[in-house]
């Protein structure tokens, strides 16, 4: 956890207001009126932007069966942090100009922090193991989750900001 810190604290990603459980349950798409609404807040706090958007991108596995081969390929996720750098930077700088270099910066902070949201929600179901009187198996949900976060940390950690 110490070396996820150091190392993640580097990358440059601002704090921002985040959901922190941005699941597919907890995002209503309207279409008939165009906009989208998030519900279930309890987890909000201020936090690393790519925390959220890479927490978000996990959470594309489900929760009951895991699937990991439901995490966005990088294109996918190119089009996604695209359009969200265009509405980020619309509403903090008036302008919607999004460079290649800030669009590769994002990938690899979102993906790198994404071993954190591994890492979160792993410890977060050991502690509803022992304490939440839900029917659900926390435990083994815990090593799902960080079963994930080893197999994917040394594709992760060859990533690279670009200079």
């Amino acid at each position: 956890m110490v070396w996820m810190k150091e190392h993640l604290s580097t990358l440059g990603s601002p704090v921002v207001l985040c959901h922190n459980d941005l699941l597919c349950k907890n995002i209503i798409h309207n279409s008939k009126e165009g906009h989208v609404r998030f519900i279930d807040y309890e987890y909000s706090s201020y936090n690393y932007q790519a925390f959220d958007i890479g927490n978000h991108f996990n959470e594309f596995a489900g929760m009951a069966e895991l699937d990991y081969g439901l995490y966005p390929s990088r294109e996918m996720q190119m089009d996604w942090l695209e359009e969200y750098l265009k509405a980020y930077k619309l509403f903090t700088k008036k302008t919607e100009e999004v460079s290649q270099r800030e669009l590769e910066t994002l990938y690899v902070q979102v993906n790198k922090f994404a071993l954190a949201s591994h890492f979160f929600w792993g410890f977060w179901a050991l502690i509803q193991a022992k304490y939440s009187s839900i029917d659900f198996d926390f435990l083994g949900y815990a090593v799902l989750r960080f079963n994930q976060y080893f197999k994917i940390k040394p594709t992760v950690m060859a990533l690279q900001i670009p200079e």
